[in-house]
Formats: C-alpha cells, sequence, structure tokens
C-alpha cells in the first residue's frame, strides 16, 4: 500500500520535529555539562551555594547570548552571500 503526500509530509515533518528537539537537547546538555563543570566545586552538601548558582547563571547567560551572536553573524554572512550569489548570476546572464 502506498503512501498518501500527505502521510509523506506528516512523516517528514515528525523526522524534522524530532532533529530539532534533539538538537535542542544536545545543546542543552553541552550547556548544562559545561557550567556545571566550570561552576560546582563543593560536593559536601545538599545545597547549591550561592556563588555556585551565581556563576552558573552567569555561565548559562554568556553561553545563550554568544550563541545568539553567532547565529546573527551566520544569518548576515548568508544574507551577504545570497546577495552576491544573485548579483553573479544577473552579471553572467543566467538570471
Amino acid at each position: 500500500m502506498a503512501k498518501s503526500p500527505e502521510t509523506v509530509s506528516l512523516d517528514q515533518l515528525d523526522k524534522d520535529q524530532m532533529k530539532t528537539f534533539s538538537d535542542f537537547l544536545m545543546s542543552y546538555n553541552k550547556l548544562s555539562e559545561m557550567c556545571f563543570t566550570d561552576c560546582v566545586r563543593d560536593f559536601t552538601s545538599r545545597d547549591v551555594k550561592d556563588s555556585e548558582e551565581k556563576c552558573s547563571l552567569n555561565c548559562m547567560e554568556k553561553y545563550l547570548k554568544m550563541n545568539q551572536r553567532v547565529s546573527q553573524r551566520f544569518q548576515e554572512f548568508q544574507m551577504i552571500a545570497n546577495e552576491n550569489a544573485l548579483a553573479m548570476a544577473q552579471k553572467t546572464g543566467k538570471l
């Protein structure tokens, strides 16, 4: 039995959503591990010290800001590359 186009696109949508969620979890785990390793030093108590909490929050904030900045720069470079490719295509008459 062949799948309908709607079923195929829903399957692809599910795969895309799973990939996006998987990427998010990988990023979250990387951030958690990195900040935990950098900030948590005392394992003699069940409580999180104020300094550890502050360090973790700063670490997370820096990581997220850096990630946002890298994403913005990537988008800017992609736009420039697309504009250059369009200009080249127009120049050579391929458009």
